[in-house]
């Protein structure tokens, strides 16, 4: 079958492996976002009076049969399709002739691609959000099942003064709603339609974006063909940005579990459910899964640096290096849903040893209080040191 820009030339075999590396298999994630759009696509043709109605019904039909079979994962995207948007039409024009290939019609790969990604890039941050919500209500129980046990606080990793586990955890619950408010920026941002802007610079024929842009459920058009283009890669490293804030979280969950988890502090338990072992010492119960979610923190927030490296330095508009933003978006999503996923799992088998966390509490954790009582009585320096010759 044929490439969407395929004419006269054969393209060499070598250009092509290099041209398409892995984007085929990227874009199964793809498949049914690009559906969407066409389906949306067919439609606005079919009322202005581009296509027949019964033209219009067909390739509606036929992409929602595609949406079926890539849901079964039966739907095919051959390295020779190049991509997901490839294939779809060449599906279309398999079982419907002349028909499937009118679909493409006032529109440009460009902002086909540009389409398909926002719509999957605003269900997926809907799933983190979710996930979020989900993490939050594991952090909220654990902070309720423990709210009683007051354990040291840390500075500069040594003891400083009396908190608590509720202390604790209800911060890393405020953080996540500020990540979701984070967000729901981002979503606020990207919620604009690019359907109907070609290859960049317009279409030579009328066609009715606001009519596109409802039917997909964005918010409103995005204005400037040009600007869709440019927005590639600045709109998703700002999607990952808000990303590894919420990887940035976890990451420094997973760095106090670890240490407080350590037999020698003991304040948290680690059920065995959650814990790996060693191939050579018998005792060992590693938290492994909290290493790796420390570490993904620095993949993702690499992954924002990756694509503004990528995306920066180029001309205005439409170049091909921009396909290579699209592999760590995906990742990026893909690695912070299960990071969140996997601590709610985390905060389900984690348990608090409330003697070892009583027995942390020595009377030095409370000179800040002795300071301030005896600063009733003298300034509050000269109380300062005063109780310091006390430790």
């Amino acid at each position: 079958m044929a490439k969407l820009w395929e004419n006269k030339s054969n393209l060499n075999n070598e250009i092509e492996d290099y041209t398409v590396e892995n984007d085929y298999i990227l874009d199964k994630k793809l498949v049914k976002y690009d559906c969407i759009a066409s389906i949306a696509h067919a439609k606005m043709l079919g009322r202005m009076g581009h296509l027949e109605k019964n033209e219009a019904l067909k390739l509606i039909k036929g992409l929602e049969e595609i949406i079926k079979l890539d849901e079964k994962e039966k739907f095919e995207i051959k390295k020779e399709d190049e991509d997901c948007h490839t294939a779809i039409e060449n599906h279309l024009v398999k079982k419907l002739g002349n028909i499937g290939k009118k679909i493409h019609f006032a529109r440009s790969r460009n902002d086909q691609v540009l389409t398909a990604l926002r719509l999957y890039e605003k269900d997926e941050i809907s799933k983190v959000k979710e996930k979020i919500t989900a993490l939050t209500g594991n952090i909220y129980f654990f902070a309720k099942k423990y709210r009683s046990i007051e354990f040291p606080g840390y500075t500069h990793t040594r003891k400083a003064m009396p908190s608590s586990i509720e202390l604790w955890a209800d911060s890393f619950a405020e953080s996540m709603a500020d990540n979701i408010k984070s967000i729901n920026s981002v979503l606020d941002l990207i919620n604009q339609s690019p359907l109907g802007t070609g290859a960049g610079y317009g279409l030579p024929v009328k066609v009715e974006r606001e009519y596109t842009a409802k039917l997909l459920g964005f918010k409103k058009i995005q204005q400037n063909p040009i600007y869709c283009q440019n927005s590639r890669g600045k709109f998703e490293s700002t999607i990952l940005n808000s990303l590894s804030q919420i990887m940035y979280d976890l990451n420094k969950i997973s760095s106090d579990i670890i240490l407080f988890s350590t037999p020698e502090i003991g304040y948290f338990e680690l059920s065995e459910k959650i814990c790996t072992g060693s191939s050579i010492m018998p005792h060992k119960r590693n938290p492994d899964v909290l290493e790796l979610v420390r570490a993904n923190y620095n993949v993702v927030n690499s992954y924002e640096f990756q694509v503004k490296n990528i995306s920066t330095n180029l001309i205005s508009c439409y170049n091909r290096d921009i396909q290579m933003t699209k592999e760590p978006l995906i990742k990026g999503f893909d690695i912070t849903k299960k990071s969140i996923s996997v601590m709610s799992v985390v905060f389900d088998n984690l348990h608090v040893n409330k003697e070892k966390c009583k027995k942390a509490i020595t009377k030095e954790l409370y000179s800040v209080e002795e300071a301030y009582n005896l600063a009733k009585k003298m300034a509050f320096r000269d109380a300062y040191k005063e109780i310091s010759k006390k430790y």
